[in-house]
């Protein structure tokens, strides 16, 4: 499997479009057997999500990005887990031992809801405008 990090100087960059690099990380037998930092493709709409999909790579791990752009990985059945944050390896590690949780995007509160892993519940949700209820 092939996960596809945004990074920035090892740590995970909070906007993905805005990340300077992306940490690509091959792990087979829950090992890492491969680990390549490339640059950002640049941020034209659909480009790293086309680029993300080039090194097939089939997760994105980030601090956060919007609907849009969630929507674009998706078209590339790659899963978005968001609300990511901190140094890739300490990631790698919860993505290894299976502790990895994505959280709320956070570039733009609640504007990811439905995506990739089960969200976290927080007390934003129970004030945010869009009510989305599904109990």
């Amino acid at each position: 499997m092939k996960i596809a990090i945004s990074s920035d100087s090892g740590n995970v960059s909070g906007h993905f479009g805005r990340a300077p690099e992306f940490t690509f990380i091959t792990i087979e037998n829950n090992e890492v057997i491969g680990k390549e930092v490339l640059q950002n493709p640049g941020h034209a709409v659909g480009t790293i999500p086309k680029f993300i999909n080039e090194q097939g790579a089939k997760c994105m791990i980030t601090g956060g990005m919007g609907p849009r752009a969630v929507g674009f990985f998706n078209q590339y059945e790659i899963e978005v887990i968001m609300g990511v944050t901190g140094n890739i390896d300490d990631v790698i590690e919860r993505i290894l031992n299976g502790t990895l949780e994505g959280g709320e995007s956070i570039c733009s509160p609640g504007g990811g809801k439905g995506y990739g892993v089960e969200k976290i519940h927080t007390e934003a949700d129970d004030n945010h405008e869009h009510h989305h209820h599904h109990e």
